[in-house]
């Protein structure tokens, strides 16, 4: 059910939390008070000064998704917000779409800060955007597979070369993770979507994929302590932790190894050697 009176509040009070400038209009001299006016607003959202005024008040008819998503757009509204704005209206929030490979400014500023640091930057599908020069030392330069191997979660189920950077022994708690991860993208975006094509890709290819999917498994903590293998300098011991940006479509990975371990020493000699495939050359003992 619509709550008109919130309805016209919260649009009321987007309306008035705006400035000119954010929206590319001239302050010019004679405005008196701080925000837009509603034959802005309604000129940014193409609809009559009328229709938005009733809204506002609140007498106005019950608005159609179309006219929100045009409102939510003119109100430079948040994700959260439009979500808001639908809910309010009567209607189910609507579908996010997930960003594909353009990683977010922010996100990119952390990183470039983090260059002598294992860090790569992934999206939902585990498809890894970029990585500093200690991140390919370490896992091998992820960002140039292509279709879906592009996917840490479909090669990990699908070329075994791609385990060889973890122990055997944990191969079984990572599965889950992946899947556990995978599931909860899925949830989120739903059956029309890049994530449900990897989900079948991986159903159809992996039966120990298919097993965990059917078991439905919870995502804990994704990040911790994680045990590696690299072919030059052998086993490591490094903590992970993730950096998850406002709309999950993203996600920072960060390697660290405790001061004063055999990781730490390890992990400080890798990054002085010239960059190969990482952990991913086959020659494990």
């Amino acid at each position: 059910m619509a709550d008109r009176a919130a309805l016209a509040a919260f649009l009321r009070a987007r309306r008035e939390a705006l400035q000119p400038e954010d929206v590319g209009l001239p302050r010019g001299r004679r405005r008196r008070t701080g925000g837009l006016r509603r034959e802005e607003v309604a000129a940014l959202c193409d609809m009559s000064v009328d229709h938005y005024s009733r809204l506002e008040q609140p007498r106005g008819p019950h608005p159609s998704e179309q006219m929100l998503a045009a409102m939510a757009r003119g109100l430079r509204l948040s994700p959260e917000e439009r979500d808001l704005l639908f809910q309010l209206a009567g209607h189910a929030a609507p579908h996010r779409v997930r960003r594909g490979d353009h990683i977010d400014p922010g996100m990119m500023r952390i990183l470039d800060r983090l260059e002598d640091t294992p860090a790569q930057v992934m999206n939902h599908l585990g498809e890894t955007l970029r990585q500093t020069r200690p991140a390919v030392a370490l896992l091998g330069d992820r960002t140039a597979h292509t279709g879906l191997a592009r996917s840490a979660h479909y090669r990990w189920f699908t070329d075994p070369v791609s385990r060889l950077v973890r122990p055997e022994s944990d191969h079984g708690e990572q599965s889950r993770l992946l899947v556990a991860d995978l599931h909860g993208a899925y949830t989120r975006d739903g059956g029309d979507s890049r994530t449900a094509e990897l989900v079948d890709a991986l159903n159809r290819e992996s039966p120990e994929f298919a097993g965990i999917w059917r078991e439905r498994p919870v995502l804990g903590p994704y990040c911790g302590s994680k045990r590696f293998w690299h072919p030059q300098v052998g086993p490591l011991e490094l903590h992970c932790q993730t950096l998850v940006d406002p709309d999950r479509s993203q996600r920072l990975v960060v390697y660290t190894a405790t001061p004063g371990t055999e990781s730490h020493t390890s992990l400080r000699l890798l990054s002085v050697l010239p960059v190969t495939q990482g952990a991913s050359v086959p020659g494990r003992p």
